[in-house]
């Protein structure tokens, strides 16, 4: 059980890692004055999305409320534990389907990604312990986990509290 928890630690720092690593490279190389279009502009949003308009230096930027300043969608990072390599990946979107022990979650981009869970799948939603049941169609959640060939598997599903 010990080795799973610094598996699961060990993954949930490579993925911040790397979403801190995107969050650095990302705005240095993009255009300064970016110009929105009408459907991907913050205002187009619900009202009910869990993200909130921030300045940063003079600019505004989303943000995803809950989860600091994590601006990431999905990705992956190749990780070296004591076992060898491991590819441990994640993802930001809402949830589009849940059948038996899988969830599938669908980025702002369109990347759709089926995740399986398993009894050692820790899912917290609006700050609470809780079930996959518990996870609806629509609920905005972040996965981190692991992938091995084609099969994504959750180590943890966060839905964080409605604004």
């Amino acid at each position: 059980m010990r080795t799973n928890k610094k598996t699961l630690a060990a993954g949930i720092g490579s993925a911040g890692l790397l979403g801190l690593g995107l969050y650095l490279a990302v705005p240095a190389a993009a255009n300064p004055t970016p110009s929105p279009s009408a459907s991907e502009s913050p205002s187009s949003k619900p009202s009910g999305a869990p993200w909130r308009m921030h300045q940063r230096n003079g600019d505004a930027h989303p943000r995803w409320h809950g989860m600091g300043d994590f601006r990431g969608v999905h990705g992956e990072a190749t990780v070296r534990r004591e076992d060898g390599f491991h590819l441990s990946t994640w993802q930001r979107g809402a949830v589009t389907a849940r059948s038996g022990a899988t969830l599938t979650v669908r980025s702002e981009d369109g990347v759709s990604w089926t995740w399986t869970t398993d009894a050692k799948t820790v899912i917290r939603k609006e700050g609470d312990k809780s079930a996959l049941s518990a996870l609806a169609n629509g609920d905005q959640v972040l996965v981190f986990g692991e992938r091995s060939g084609n099969t994504r598997i959750a180590k943890l599903v966060r839905a964080p509290k409605k604004p």
